[in-house]
């Protein structure tokens, strides 16, 4: 939903594919591309987006390592309080009549999508990168050739199924959303889910955790 957000109210940003960011910041200049008239993120622009995900990614991380440890929620409390700032950021730029998300908030939108990778740890690893959906796919496809062949269960590409849906379902919603309401109030909504699965991960998972 965030990706379909930024994507559909913006110039065409992406927070979440940062293999396309990386291909648009390095062939963004070449002449085949102007020719064609194609207007879109500068270089610069999708490059600092890619530096802005990777510091959403190395500070959730410096978190989970220094204060929360085997707190899954961790993560999604510096998503959520990214997205807010970037919701507050769009209508301090641009109010809510303006039908578009401007570059700093997406910015900021690209670190808060950073840091969400950060909420699957694994001896001290990301043991699943949320936003990496080329990589759950391989995930996908593996477990299945593993299952078929009898050397593993459905659960070896069952949950990657599962979060690849999740991931597709979540881009149609924020459409749906976004056509409905739009400009920056799409961002409240974003932070507002993301805020609702901090709280669901930290009574489901964090406090399970503690008790057990």
């Amino acid at each position: 939903m965030i990706g379909a957000a930024a994507f559909l109210d913006s110039q065409g940003y992406f927070v979440t594919f940062m293999t396309g960011n990386t291909e648009r910041a390095v062939l963004q200049g070449f002449s085949i591309t102007s020719a064609r008239g194609v207007v879109g993120p500068t270089a610069l622009n999708v490059g600092v987006l890619i530096i802005a995900f990777v510091t959403g990614v190395a500070i959730a991380m410096y978190l989970r390592r220094r204060f929360w440890t085997n707190h899954p929620h961790g993560a999604t409390v510096l998503a959520t309080a990214g997205l807010f700032a970037a919701a507050l950021t769009d209508v301090a730029l641009n109010g809510f009549r303006e039908n578009s998300v401007t570059y700093y908030p997406i910015v900021i939108i690209a670190f808060s999508v950073g840091a969400l990778n950060a909420a699957f740890v694994k001896n001290g690893e990301v043991s699943i990168p949320l936003s990496y959906v080329t990589g759950t796919l391989v995930k996908m496809g593996q477990g299945i050739e593993r299952h078929a062949r009898g050397g593993g269960t459905v659960y070896d590409w069952l949950m990657y199924a599962l979060l690849y849906a999740a991931f597709a379902i979540g881009a149609a919603a924020g459409g749906v959303i976004g056509t409905i309401i739009g400009d920056g109030y799409i961002l409240f909504g974003a932070a507002l889910l993301c805020g609702t699965t901090t709280v669901v991960t930290f009574f489901y998972a964090d406090r399970k955790t503690v008790l057990g």
